[in-house]
């Protein structure tokens, strides 16, 4: 692996590339959302205000504006308590940290701090809100801060301090990896300035000019240098104990850490950690869900599935017109997939492509974009595959091609969350351990569609698959509900 040559000195006048010259992403997320938060706050309880403002009693007015008054006093403690939630420090030390990942925190924040608001408003008898206007703030609140911290996130993530220049500690299969997948989704703003190894392997052709930059004994002059703001563990082929040395001296300083734990493609995306005798030990979930996690899951798919279809029944009606008016064929497509517990089903979409799709399909097996790029077959993805119609590619851009499988979802042969359902091709390579995944039925969306979509390799998209069912939780399926909507409007082509 070729070792890129050092930063030149900064010109007389110019700044330093080191971090004391730069704002970074905790400095400016800890005051966007702070931002966020008071003014979202302040906006509902001024709404809530102006509806009760309407009271025919002319002294309500003066206790409506005592009110404010004393809101407005205690905006610090709602922050003090959003920081107690630890709602301030997530974006900087996750590089994947949404609003999605903080509804719990939110509603204890708005539920504790409306409580509290009533408390004190009690005991000190200068004013005296009703129970239905303190319930009215607590759900308005709860939406608005929501809302709020989505936007400065959004803002944020333009800013350049919002970037984080990283290196990685390891030069192996496992730190080429990590490389991969972050250069995969530029929505992290990370920005990968090399490797730290001494002794690489050789170089992944998909990682660009990424190269390596040092040795780890030369990694504290190195962040100073590149002015670095995270800096990732991954295998290197140091020893344990300079290895252990080395990230507690890191973590003396102000650089984010993050450490590749060796068992990582048997961990689900939430583990249990407890200790003993002061040694952290990972619980790994059990391999199979409870019977009332099953039923949770299924009441929740069965709410959720027959409001959207309710919902959706005038977009359904227009997409159906228009997919007759585009081509000749029927509205819907129907194939068979796996499901669960290795019953096939046949899943429903809306039609995307020409009806002699599947005869021209041998056509084009050369322009397999899983067999050119990784020479992977068992995947077919076609990029500006020539067999969809115009509506279709609008329709597979946004996943709307996806939405009549609610229907599957209602009848039980789907779930909102879930594995990939896979055609019957594809399945049969799917063995040994792998097989897991289908222990719960498959999802609408799930981690394949919300972490790469059609740009996961058959091996990703099958172990996140596996990781989805071994740390299965409601609020998980809820927080990749929520993460889906941004995942189908990056900008990707639609296969």
């Amino acid at each position: 692996m070729p070792v890129l040559a050092p930063d030149l000195p900064a010109a007389e006048g110019e700044q330093s590339p080191g971090r004391t010259a730069r704002r970074d992403r905790g400095w400016l997320m800890r005051r966007m959302l702070a931002g966020a938060d008071l003014l979202a706050l302040a906006v509902a309880f001024l709404v809530v205000d102006l509806i009760y403002l309407s009271s025919p009693n002319p002294g309500d007015a003066i206790g409506l504006n005592t009110e404010f008054l004393l809101f407005f006093v205690t905006l610090p403690g709602w922050i003090v308590l959003a920081k107690l939630y630890g709602l301030y420090d997530l974006d900087e030390e996750r590089a994947d940290h949404s609003t999605a990942d903080e509804l719990i925190g939110v509603f204890h924040l708005v539920t504790v701090g409306s409580f509290a608001f009533f408390a004190v408003a009690w005991l000190t008898r200068l004013v005296h809100p009703t129970p239905g206007k303190i319930i009215s703030f607590w759900a308005l609140a709860t939406v608005l801060i929501v809302l709020a911290r989505a936007c400065a996130r959004i803002v944020a993530r333009r800013h350049s301090w919002y970037t984080q220049r990283t290196l990685i500690i390891g030069a192996g299969d496992v730190g080429q990896l990590i490389a991969r997948k972050i250069l995969k989704h530029p929505s992290y703003r990370i920005e990968l300035v090399g490797f730290v190894d001494a002794a690489p392997k050789e170089r992944r052709e998909d990682l660009g000019d990424l190269t390596l930059i040092g040795s780890a004994t030369e990694l504290p002059q190195l962040i100073e240098q590149y002015g670095i703001d995270r800096v990732i563990v991954a295998f290197s082929n140091e020893g344990h104990e300079e290895t252990l040395e080395l990230v507690r001296t890191l973590a003396a300083g102000s650089v984010c850490i993050d450490v590749v734990p060796r068992l990582f493609p048997l961990m689900g995306q939430s583990i249990g950690i407890h200790s003993i005798e002061g040694l952290p030990l990972v619980a790994l979930p059990r391999g199979r869900m409870p019977r009332s996690s099953m039923l949770i899951k299924r009441v929740f798919d069965v709410s959720l599935s027959s409001l959207g279809i309710v919902l959706l029944a005038p977009l359904f009606g227009l997409i159906a017109l228009k997919i007759k008016l585009d081509s000749p064929g029927p509205v819907f497509f129907r194939q068979p997939r796996m499901g669960a517990d290795d019953e096939p089903f046949e899943i429903l979409k809306f039609r995307t492509m020409a009806t002699d799709a599947e005869d021209r399909k041998h056509e084009l097996a050369g322009f397999n974009k899983h067999a050119r790029e990784t020479h992977d077959p068992r995947m077919f993805k076609i990029p500006d595959d020539p067999r969809v119609t115009p509506f279709g590619r609008f329709l597979r851009r946004y996943s709307l091609d996806e939405l009549p499988q609610l229907i599957n979802v209602l009848r039980g042969q789907m779930s909102l969350v879930g594995p990939r359902p896979l055609i019957l091709d594809e399945d049969r390579h799917v063995t040994t351990w792998r097989r897991r995944r289908l222990r719960v039925k498959p999802g609408m969306t799930g981690l394949w569609q919300v972490l790469g979509r059609d740009d996961l390799s058959f091996e990703e998209m099958v172990e996140l698959d596996y990781r989805y069912v071994a740390g299965w939780s409601l609020l998980g399926d809820l927080s990749l509900l929520l993460r889906t909507l941004p995942a189908i409007t990056r900008e990707r082509a639609a296969y």
